[in-house]
């Protein structure tokens, strides 16, 4: 499947963007829809009258933005639109239901814990003090998207959350506790997910997770919450606005 729009032989932009572009074009006007499957390299290359690594280059450039993916016995299939997320205080889940995404939340495990020394610090808590710990899997529009593990000091929230975490984010239940985000710091990073979080997030073995470590304090500077997460990739960017000094 494939929108006709003609490639400007005589133009310096190279066949393979202009091929990326018009795809890309497709993608964007719902032309050509998430779940959809692109033509084949050999029909595109005898459609357009351009050679294979041409073709081959065009599709990979729309790989490296995330809005197809190529599947083992599949082919290229148009990717649902990646989530962009700002890098500011906000919740996840809030995040989703701004962007107009339908978040859902798995919660794999809620119980109580002992601080190891990385959480204890974080928490400004003796070592081996009692915590909350969340595991959760997040899911935009009934695709996996994030693994995320929170630590809290125990009873910040109400007993046995289970239930009010699946329906809403944590933010919006610190809030409703009266505990309002003032201020945190986090590192992120990527790496390669585990064969565990790889099954979570339904890709395939080795792919590419984006994390997320973080700590959140109240107005009064009190250590909230400290949480490691890891988002999909190839779902998932960062934004972050750079100023000059």
């Amino acid at each position: 499947m494939m929108t006709e729009r003609p490639l400007d032989r005589s133009s310096p932009i190279p066949l393979y963007f202009q091929i990326s572009e018009n795809l890309k074009r497709a993608i964007e006007d719902g032309t050509l829809r998430p779940g959809d499957h692109l033509d084949n390299e050999l029909d595109l290359t005898e459609r357009l009258g351009v050679s294979r690594p041409t073709v081959r280059q065009a599709v990979q450039r729309l790989v490296e933005q995330g809005l197809v993916i190529r599947k083992r016995g599949l082919g290229t299939v148009v990717q649902p639109p990646r989530i962009l997320r700002s890098v500011a205080l906000t919740s996840l889940y809030d995040d989703l239901m701004a962007s107009h995404r339908h978040p859902e939340t798995t919660v794999l495990s809620v119980a109580e814990d002992k601080a190891d020394p990385e959480v204890a610090a974080a928490l400004a808590l003796p070592e081996g003090a009692p915590v909350l710990s969340l595991e959760r899997l997040r899911l935009a529009d009934g695709t996996p998207l994030a693994l995320m593990r929170n630590f809290l000091p125990a009873g910040i929230l109400e007993a046995q959350p289970e239930a009010a975490l699946a329906k809403s984010g944590l933010y919006e239940l610190l809030r409703q506790r009266g505990i309002q985000m003032h201020a945190g710091e986090q590192v992120i990073g990527a790496r390669q997910a585990t064969a565990q979080e790889a099954g979570l997030l339904q890709a395939p073995r080795g792919a590419t997770v984006l994390t997320m470590i973080r700590t959140s304090s109240d107005a009064a500077g009190k250590p909230v919450e400290h949480g490691r997460h890891a988002y999909l990739a190839e779902r998932y960017s960062f934004h972050m606005p750079l100023i000059a000094h």
